[in-house]
């Protein structure tokens, strides 16, 4: 019988769903409204969709799941009731944390607030103890008046702890006896321990990430075991069920129950994956990945293939230390919500209709108009063909919408209303795209656009002219693309530990030591996911400094153990990499190994996308209609295709607009977009 892969992006307004039969290597999709109050509903029934065609369930050989339920709880503040054990004397890290305000408009902001604290000061309890920065116990754990301290936090109703203490990651034993107490005094608490979530020197980002875990750990892991039995009743018991992590992994459901944190970017992790492939398939080495979907639009730069990828990073201003692919998120979605405040000034944003009750077109309830109403009454969207005619759309309660909220209070048309709606969200989105490439130092000339998402295609093609960008791809399948990623992913585990020496001071035996201790762990928990030997690589990396310097470089190393030469060569590449980045070097300063980090990597069969054949059909064959579409301030009649009966090589020019299952693509006016052998659109 065949095997399937089935993935599913749970989105704000859409789950999306790939299923792939690896026998024939057809690729079909589905869309399923979400459930944002239970998301483990609208994947079962998005699993029932490939049940319904004669698949049997044991024919699921691996399931993947890009879940926003960590990221949403930490937006809305929605996560567990959270206590928080510190070191005795160190109770003000948390809320003093970096002592400065983000880069950006807060600089200029004096009404400026800092996010709530996770953790309020009366839930933080101290542990008197107190290690060394060797990780020397200079006052021993004192058992009694932590029991104490356990005992005033359960009388508070805690259910989750997060353990920070001094120095932990050089010297676990005291946390680690922590856990055990605390189980003894408090058998329901879930604990948290930095020696374990991120065992790395800078106490404010170990406690703050320790801290984010500790609040969503208990939602996830609860959500997660309700996903596996109801998948389980459907007949899902393969082994293979995955969830996606930040850093472009998955992880199994009982490693991401364990360490939430890892999954505050799991849904747009999928579409950067997808990303990387896509400049395989195409050729094109540098693109922008362009993922506008109902609620928020994610932006990633990958440059010569390879995606970003930073060590720390914020979600909503909170501050997060574990390995993540560079994702800028703003709320920008087609449930982005226009308004005009009380002074008559027009809002769009942050706010979204979400699934429920949706835009006003989706005749569930909603009144107020968003970018998916706006983009129906411009013409850009068909009112009959959403979703395969699936799902019909309401002009006349857009147009409302539109006229009644923001053109009537305004004193404009409703085109004109609507067209300025859109130009405020693209300026939005264009901002998130210049803040990771242009303020970085790249040139935009040099990129493609990968429009992705339920609304990415809408926007992106007026988007990428505006920048000044080489051009926009559209992959075949946009509307589930982050989806697509999760069948292309691997099993990823990320593992690092401080130990600030100097390089003068080590030998290649000693850092090899210092691997191959990591590495360990990470063959370990990799065969405990059922990867054999051949199916497992490792990859390791050094964070290294010029010695007092406040911030470290990751510098990529071999796979193999370093030779006596080994340490003079890296800090030759140290010099080169820092002036690459920074335009200085300083050979002879010293220079100090900072952490080790290591990656066990659990390889999943590739997966290749179907290459097409030509079949002779003509432009013309591909005509639905001609539409009275807004396009740029104008008026015009458009042409509108089925996306899906374009020929390989065909080419095509704006304006146009192309219809599909799970997508609308607009090609603007002098823009021409192709089809190539994988039926991606090349519009340039």
């Amino acid at each position: 019988m065949s095997r399937f892969r089935v993935t599913v992006d749970t989105g704000g307004t859409f789950s999306d769903f790939v299923y792939l039969n690896e026998d024939t290597g057809e690729v079909s999709i589905s869309k399923v409204p979400s459930t944002p109050d239970d998301p483990s509903r609208a994947i079962l029934q998005g699993v029932e969709t490939l049940l319904n065609q004669h698949v049997r369930p044991g024919d699921i050989a691996f399931f993947c799941h890009g879940t926003t339920v960590g990221t949403n709880a930490l937006l809305e503040g929605k996560g567990v009731r959270t206590g928080l054990l510190v070191t005795e004397g160190f109770r003000g890290i948390y809320p003093v944390g970096e002592q400065a305000r983000p880069y950006g408009a807060p600089i200029f902001d004096v009404m400026y607030d800092k996010p709530a604290l996770l953790v309020p000061q009366s839930l933080t309890g101290e542990v008197r103890e107190r290690v060394d920065y060797r990780g020397a116990v200079l006052i021993p754990l004192d058992e009694a008046a932590l029991r104490e301290t356990l005992r005033d936090l359960a009388a508070q109703k805690i259910e989750s702890l997060a353990v920070c203490l001094l120095f932990a990651f050089l010297h676990p034993d005291h946390e680690a006896r922590v856990r055990e107490i605390v189980l003894e005094e408090m058998p329901d608490c879930s604990v948290s321990l930095s020696s374990e979530v991120i065992p790395q020197i800078r106490e404010y980002y170990r406690l703050s990430t320790t801290v984010i875990n500790a609040y969503l750990q208990p939602i996830l892991a609860r959500y997660i075991a309700q996903l596996e039995r109801r998948l389980n009743g459907a007949g899902l018991t393969t082994r293979q069920k995955y969830i996606m992590q930040s850093n472009g992994g998955m992880a199994t459901f009982s490693a991401a129950a364990r360490k939430a944190v890892t999954t505050v970017l799991s849904g747009p992790a999928g579409g950067v994956t997808a990303g990387a492939y896509a400049c395989r398939m195409t050729g094109f080495k540098n693109i922008i990945t362009f993922d506008m979907g109902g609620t928020s639009c994610d932006v990633a730069l990958i440059k010569n293939g390879e995606p970003a990828v930073a060590s720390r990073g914020k979600i909503d201003g909170r501050d997060l230390a574990v390995p993540m692919m560079d994702i800028n998120t703003v709320s920008a979605g087609g449930g982005t919500i226009a308004s005009v405040d009380r002074f008559g000034v027009l809002k769009v944003g942050p706010e979204s209709a979400g699934a429920m009750p949706g835009p006003a077109c989706y005749s569930r309830g909603g009144d107020m108009p968003t970018i998916t109403d706006c983009n129906l009454v411009l013409g850009h969207l068909s009112a009959d063909n959403f979703l395969g005619g699936k799902m019909r759309l309401d002009p006349a309660k857009a147009l409302r919408a539109v006229e009644s909220k923001v053109a009537q209070p305004l004193g404009m048309g409703a085109l004109e209303a609507a067209e300025g709606i859109t130009r405020i969200i693209d300026v939005k989105m264009e901002e998130a795209i210049k803040a990771i490439s242009t303020m970085r130092g790249h040139d935009l000339r040099d990129f493609m656009l990968l429009a992705f998402g339920g609304a990415g295609p809408v926007h992106a093609g007026r988007i990428a002219r505006e920048l000044g960008m080489a051009g926009m791809i559209v992959p075949l399948y946009p509307g589930v693309y982050s989806a697509i990623g999760l069948v292309m992913s691997d099993v990823k585990h990320d593992y690092i530990q401080s130990r600030m020496t100097p390089l003068s001071a080590l030998t290649p035996q000693a850092v090899n030591a210092m691997f191959e201790r990591l590495a360990a762990t990470a063959l370990d928990d990799l065969h405990a996911d059922g990867f054999g030997q051949g199916q497992i690589r490792i990859q390791r990396a050094l964070d290294m400094r010029y010695a007092g310097q406040g911030y470290e470089i990751t510098m990529p190393c071999d796979d193999t153990p370093l030779q006596n030469d080994g340490l003079p060569a890296l800090r030759r590449q140290f010099d080169a990499q820092h002036k690459a980045m920074f335009g200085h070097s300083a050979p002879e300063e010293p220079v100090e190994i900072v952490s080790y980090r290591v990656r066990g990597i659990g390889l999943v069969p590739p997966v290749e996308m179907p290459k097409f054949k030509p079949t002779g059909a003509t432009l013309k064959d591909a005509l639905r209609e001609t539409r009275r579409v807004r396009m740029d301030g104008q008026d015009l009649d458009c042409p509108v295709y089925q996306r899906d009966k374009l020929d390989v090589g065909l080419s095509l020019t704006g304006p146009a607009i192309l219809d599909q299952f799970d997508c609308t693509t607009v090609i603007y006016a002098g823009q021409t977009a192709r089809v190539d052998d994988y039926k991606n659109l090349i519009v340039t």
